[in-house]
């Protein structure tokens, strides 16, 4: 699907085809082109956790205020910020632009530094401020893959934090932005037209606020 399509298509679907699977083949076609996404630094501050089991849906669902897309969708994205991505990708970042001439060698310590004080210590707010900003962009290209690819999504901001971290496994110090529902629209659904859009007028403006 051409990307002007996609992103006029791509709807947030509340009612999905249940009992309908997603392939690991699928799966991962998603999650590569996903990975794609912008980041700063290029550190990729994002981790996912693939829920499709039933099981493991049913337990989610009652960490999303039992929102019934949770068990209906093909499978459930917990999109994770991950904080101590600075630390834990910099070097590798750093070997790939050498190697690729994007940077000299004696280059890489002003490159770590400038990271190091950009983005503060692992415990502090701007830490946290980078890993979900640049999550929010992985996510976006991931809905935007999934509508290319045939697939139907839904991002979702009502959940239990601390509930999705106890029964998932996830460290504390990660940061949960959103989950995102994935799937096919259930048969027979007649989508409403768009909602409220503000006009560009609204919130756009030059030179100065």
């Amino acid at each position: 699907m051409d990307i002007i399509q996609a992103i006029k298509e791509r709807r947030s679907i509340n009612f999905f085809e249940q009992n309908k699977e997603l392939s690991d083949g699928k799966l991962m076609e998603l999650l590569e082109l996903a990975n794609l996404s912008p980041s700063s630094f290029n550190l990729q501050p994002w981790r996912v956790v693939a829920v499709r089991e039933s099981g493991r849906k049913k337990i989610l669902r009652k960490c999303a205020f039992d929102q019934p897309k949770v068990e209906e969708a093909s499978a459930v994205l917990i999109i994770i910020a991950d904080p101590k991505a600075v630390e834990e990708n910099m070097d590798r970042m750093l070997d790939s632009w050498q190697q690729l001439g994007y940077m000299k060698p004696e280059m890489r310590e002003t490159y770590n530094n400038m990271a190091l004080n950009l983005y503060g210590t692992e415990d502090s707010p701007r830490r946290k401020f980078f890993a979900i900003k640049n999550s929010a962009l992985f996510a976006m290209n991931l809905m935007l893959a999934a509508k290319g690819i045939g697939l139907d999504t839904h991002p979702m901001d009502g959940f239990d934090e601390d509930c999705i971290k106890k029964e998932f496994n996830i460290p504390a110090d990660k940061v949960i932005p959103m989950l995102i529902a994935v799937g096919h629209l259930k048969s027979g659904i007649t989508l409403l037209p768009r909602a409220f859009r503000r006009k560009t007028g609204e919130f756009v403006s030059f030179e100065a606020y």
